[in-house]
């Protein structure tokens, strides 16, 4: 018998959590719950899901320190982060700390079902990774262990990071448009018409971890009007 895919909320809106348990499981999904912060972390550190939806606003913890928490022990967790605050700096804060998107209240049931689904499938087929990636002399990334040494400074990525900077790298020959990195690295199908900022802020993300200077980028750089590419200093 197929094990069902299981799914961790943690929401403090009891009329919400009723609702996406109500949803989740009409879709074919275990579920379990937690209604404020510790009793989210708990269960987040002490189970086994495939998937957790996570508020940001919770009493006794916010989702950000969950999400900082989980993800320090396991960097594979896919996390979907819920929230009320739509300004970029929440939601930079949450992709920060390794949530794989965000979606922002009010939203259709019916695009989170999807996204997470499609967050699922790309987080069980994943993507080959190399070893390494030499940007210069000064930058060389560990792909395996998720990390960069930039001179004498070790700075650590997301599993979602480093699957955009291997994308790249094994396309380095032309630009990406931004919305074959929402199809290749996280699901996303064109026709469901997601609205997300997510690839931007991942992008804004990895200058600041990879480029000497973010607001000039020289390694991952803007093609205007065609998208993103990766240039080492062997193929400027």
């Amino acid at each position: 018998m197929k094990r069902k895919v299981t799914i961790l909320i943690v929401e403090d809106e009891v009329a919400i959590l009723t609702g996406l348990k109500d949803v989740f499981v009409y879709h074919g999904y275990q579920v379990d719950s937690a209604e404020t912060g510790p009793a989210g972390l708990q269960k987040a550190l002490s189970g086994t899901f495939d998937m957790i939806l996570l508020d940001v606003m919770l009493p006794g913890l916010s989702g950000f320190e969950i999400c900082e928490q989980v993800r320090s022990q396991n960097r594979d967790q896919p996390i979907i982060m819920l929230t009320a605050k739509s300004s970029d700096e929440d939601i930079i804060q949450g992709l920060t700390l390794g949530a794989d998107d965000y979606v922002t209240k009010p939203f259709s049931v019916a695009q989170l079902v999807l996204r997470v689904g499609a967050v699922l499938r790309r987080s069980h087929i994943g993507i080959e990774i190399g070893d390494r990636i030499r940007l210069s002399d000064a930058t060389e990334i560990d792909c395996r262990n998720l990390t960069c040494q930039r001179g004498t400074e070790t700075v650590a990525f997301t599993r979602r990071e480093m699957e955009v900077l291997q994308y790249l790298h094994g396309n380095s020959e032309r630009p990406v448009p931004r919305d074959e990195l929402l199809a290749k690295i996280w699901g996303y199908a064109k026709n469901m018409e997601i609205e997300t900022r997510t690839v931007d802020i991942h992008i804004a993300k990895l200058r600041r971890k990879i480029e000497n200077n973010p607001a000039e980028p020289r390694h991952l750089v803007t093609i205007r009007g065609a998208g993103y590419r990766l240039v080492s200093d062997e193929n400027v």
